[in-house]
Parts: C-alpha cells; structure tokens; sequence
C-alpha cells in the first residue's frame, strides 16, 4: 500500500483523482489540498465521495506532502514547480498533471503559458507521462509530466502513421473539440451555461498552448524511428528529407460536459485496408486503447467516465486524405486516469489497476 497526496483537491482533475484513488486497491489518499477548503472535509464538498474519503483539506505545505509516497499536482501551472525540488529531495515521487514541465524547450515554454520557469533543472529528468509512446521510461522515472488532453487524443490518433513513415507530416491538421469541464473549475463568464449552451466554437485558432506539445511529441517519434534507421520518404521531409512536423491544431468549445473528439487530416498512398490493420496491430496490446471496426465512428460518450481511447480511421471517397477519429474523457485518459495509469507503471502495479471501469451510457 502506498500513500498518495493530492494537491489541488477541488479541481475536477483533483476529484476526478479522488473518485478514481477511492477504489484503488494500493494506494490510501492520505494529504489532500485546498487554500479555499482548508479544514473541511472532503466528503462535504464531494458528497460522491461520502462513505470513500474521509480526508480533509488541508493547506499545501511541503512537509506534510512529504510523508506521502507520492504527490499528485492538480493544480493551474505554474504550481508544481514551486515545489517539486524539494519533494523529490526529499524522496517523493511527483505526478504533474499540470504543463509545468512537459516542454523540454524552457523558453517556449515560458513564452506559451506566460511565466518564468522557476525549475528549469528538473524539466529533463520529467519522463513525459503517455503510456502508449514512454512507458519504459515512465516506469523509471520520479517525475512524470502528464500529456495534456488535446495532445493525448491527437498524438494517439496519429502515433502509429508516423511510427511507419506513412503520412506528409509538413502537412496535418488537428480539428478538436471539447466539452467545457476542459476550462477548469471556476467561475468565468465563458463557462456558464448561457454562455456555452446551444454554441459552439473555436478559440485559440491564432495558436493553443498545446500545440508545442503535440509537435514535440510527434517529433520524438520521428527522431525514435530516425535512430532505429527508419527511413522516411524525402516527399514527406525537406529537401535534405530530414521529416519536418508541420501541424494546424485548432481547439472548439461544444456545449457538453465531458470529451474530447479529434479529428485527424493528413495525407498518404497507403490503402484503408493497410491502414487499418496498422492500427489494430499497433493497438493490439494496450489496455486503454481499442480501434473500432472499419467503418465505425467512435461517440465522445463511448468512453465518458473512463481511461481509454477509441480510434478509427476512413478515407473519404477513396481519395489520398486519411482521417483518424479519435476519442477520449478529457478528465480521465485526457488527465486523472493517465495520471493513474503512470502511478501503477512506476510502482510495478498491473498498469489498469483501479482503471477497470466502464464508460458511462447513457
């Protein structure tokens, strides 16, 4: 049995954590955070959890989180930072669920989320928290940055193209929609139900701070497959045929609580059939990932409530665009659930324990 904190309890990430940790058959949550709930109990601001949790808030302080085994950061960016150093000093694994330190370029990180790193030092020992793309070094690792949940559903969508060298990569677009539990929980203008409900737009088109993420990730891919002495064809690369990630991501707000549907563009020779046996044997093994048949479009509420990932892909017309659908809870593979799916790969746990649910129908 190990012991969990929680840093930003109050969150829907942070409940998310706490419904998922409850039934967790090695871990007891021991340390959960709030400023605002300090000294309540959780079960009062969750009555979910009535009868699974009786922790109380507490303020973050370094020393009681350091009696834990690990600390989960729920928290806005920015946070994790402040405290990671001295936890992992002081032998605490960390599981980041925030963007503190998924990007290994420190200045673009600062220039996308508009804050000065305040530990840059750690961001290279951070193994980059996507099971199906690291798990070897996750299970090593004591810091884990969590993949965002726009850069989940997109990297898996076009992970097993790029691993074969299949698609033009100067030349994919991600068109991804969300359900508002994305934005946090706070109270903005832009969140209440007037405001979203019977709506449905873009934002961020001029660019999204997850977008050096997906790139970056897609990247390593290339540069993985480059060091295996995969060849890549030069007409998807530069005149040097050195591949290049060339990504139009725009991000959409629809009017429901959970979900993320990403729509996949990218071009390629390669035929359906080939495709989508490329997909199911790439797939065949994870426990959260499922390719539907051909054919089938995967619904958002397919997977709510749980930590997988439904893919399938087409080619519409029989012409050279390739789509890949790809869907997910933004609250569960898109953040809480992955972030648990790392916890049991670093202690040597089968990686779904506590992840056996079933999505929510309807």
């Amino acid at each position: 049995m190990i012991s969990a904190g929680i840093v930003g309890g109050t969150g829907y990430t942070g409940v998310e954590l706490l419904r998922i940790l409850a039934l967790h058959p090695e871990v007891e949550v021991t340390v959960v955070t709030s400023r605002a709930d300090t000294d309540k109990r959780v079960d009062t601001i969750y009555p979910n959890l009535r009868g699974l949790c009786d922790a109380v808030f507490t303020a973050p302080e370094v020393d009681s989180l350091a009696e834990c085994d690990v600390v989960f950061f729920a928290t806005p960016n920015g946070i994790a930072m402040k405290m990671a150093d001295e936890l992992l000093n002081r032998g605490v694994k960390i599981i980041d669920l925030s963007a503190d330190f998924r990007l290994q370029n420190v200045s673009e990180w600062e220039h996308w989320y508009g804050l000065i790193h305040e530990s840059p030092h750690l961001i290279r020992q951070a193994a980059y928290g996507l099971p199906e793309i690291n798990r070897e070094a996750i299970k090593k690792a004591s810091l884990i940055a969590c993949a965002g949940c726009y850069p989940t559903a997109v990297q898996l969508g076009f992970l097993p193209l790029i691993e074969k060298g299949l698609i033009d990569l100067k030349h994919l677009i991600a068109d991804v929609k969300s359900g508002v539990s994305g934005a946090g929980r706070k109270a903005a203008l832009s969140s209440l139900m007037s405001e979203t409900g019977e709506s449905f737009k873009a934002y961020a088109v001029a660019g999204h701070r997850h977008l050096p993420e997906i790139k970056q990730g897609l990247a390593k891919v290339v540069q993985r497959q480059l060091e295996n002495g995969e060849a890549f064809s030069t007409a998807f690369g530069d005149e040097a045929g050195k591949p290049e990630i060339g990504l139009t991501f725009v991000p959409h707000l629809t009017p429901m609580i959970r979900g993320i549907n990403a729509t996949l563009y990218s071009q390629t020779d390669a035929s359906l059939a080939d495709i989508q046996s490329l997909f199911e044997q790439r797939y065949a093994d994870e426990n959260f990932v499922s390719v539907l048949p051909q054919g089938v479009a995967p619904d958002t509420r397919n997977v709510r409530g749980s930590n997988h990932c439904q893919l399938s892909v087409f080619k519409p017309q029989g012409e050279n665009t390739l789509v890949v659908l790809s869907v997910i809870d933004n609250l569960v593979k898109g953040a809480a659930g992955q972030a648990v799916q790392c916890l049991n790969l670093m202690n040597g746990f089968d990686e779904d324990l506590g992840l056996k649910t079933i999505a929510l129908y309807p």
